[in-house]
């Protein structure tokens, strides 16, 4: 399905931003179908290699760690980490060990650090009670990571619903020729909110969630040379892709944006750096290219997901058999 004008990477995934990965790990064992994804920002320590970051939330009904050190400071230092509502705190705390046991073995202590983890309620799917996500699952998620990754019920996106239908994880990527440099800007989401009547690239004959609520988690990726007020402008572009799907950002839903540059300072003394940003009239590209790769991010956690079921047993349907269906 093409969406938009701009030119995706070589694999469509926000692993075409250089020194990006993405692991996961799924849960599906009795009464539990849920699972975290890890977005791996670079191959160094970040904690150590620290990179330009911003946040952004668009409607605040969620329970997202570590968004306020970002921005106040601008950077992020770890993995980003989503799960499950009532997992962030456990997977925060297995982040910790990581960052903790990782800068050991490289001879930094560690006495301060900013996890971010973000989170859909997957309770419909899930039984989310048990905290089925732990220390395990994360570093099994960590230890997975790669350019390469599994899309629709997996990780994170195992026990989500999007517009009424099976949700999960997505992503999509979009390059830029700024001055003759390419640029790349990827997106991979986190899709569990929207209903169904909203929906605008099929028409589904039954609604399951009568209001536009749950949440979503909209993670930009991106190597352009951005201060993190001018990622900040970028990731809201995100919302973009949500509204041309047909979402209104309903009272009960949560949407919030991380983004990140893999485009470094220069330290021109040992207290001075300087930060290479790209001139402000050239955002309008970066903008439509968030924009583009959200859409496409959110279309592919649906179409990469198989139908499956509620815990009581109500059938959630699959985007790709309905609009194979409509097709006929």
């Amino acid at each position: 399905m093409q969406i938009g004008e701009m030119h995706h990477g070589p694999r469509n995934l926000i692993t075409d931003v250089p020194g990006v990965t993405v692991g996961h790990c799924t849960v599906d064992r009795e009464d539990n179908h849920t699972g975290v994804t890890v977005v791996m920002p670079c191959p160094e320590n970040p904690y150590t290699h620290k990179l330009t970051a911003a946040s952004f939330v668009l409607n605040g009904f969620g329970k997202t760690a570590g968004l306020l050190q970002i921005d106040e400071l601008g950077t992020l230092e770890t993995p980003i980490a989503l799960t499950n509502t009532l997992n962030v705190g456990l997977v925060h705390d297995a982040v910790v060990g990581y960052m903790i046991e990782r800068s050991g073995r490289e001879g930094v202590t560690v006495r301060s650090v900013n996890p971010v983890v973000c989170e859909c309620n997957d309770g419909g799917i899930n039984c989310i009670q048990k905290r089925a996500v732990g220390k395990e699952e994360v570093l099994q998620a960590i230890e997975s990571a790669s350019e390469e990754f599994a899309q629709g019920a997996v990780g994170a996106g195992r026990g989500t619903v999007c517009y009424g239908l099976k949700g999960g994880i997505g992503s999509s990527s979009r390059t830029m020729e700024i001055d003759g440099n390419t640029y790349t800007l990827g997106v991979l989401v986190q899709s569990n909110y929207g209903a169904s009547r909203d929906l605008r690239i099929a028409e589904i004959p039954q609604d399951i969630q009568e209001t536009d609520q749950g949440s979503i988690i909209l993670i930009v990726a991106t190597d352009l040379p951005l201060s993190s007020r001018q990622l900040r402008r970028v990731i809201k572009r995100t919302s973009v892709g949500m509204a041309r799907l047909g979402s209104y950002i309903g009272h009960g839903s949560g949407e919030v944006m991380v983004g990140f540059t893999t485009a470094r300072p220069v330290q021109i003394s040992p207290h001075v750096f300087s930060y290479p940003v790209l001139e402000e009239a050239q955002l309008n590209t970066a903008f439509r290219a968030a924009g583009e790769a959200a859409e496409e991010a959110i279309i592919h956690s649906m179409l990469y997901a198989s139908e499956d079921r509620t815990l009581d047993g109500k059938k959630i349907g699959s985007l790709r058999k309905l609009l194979e269906k409509q097709q006929k």
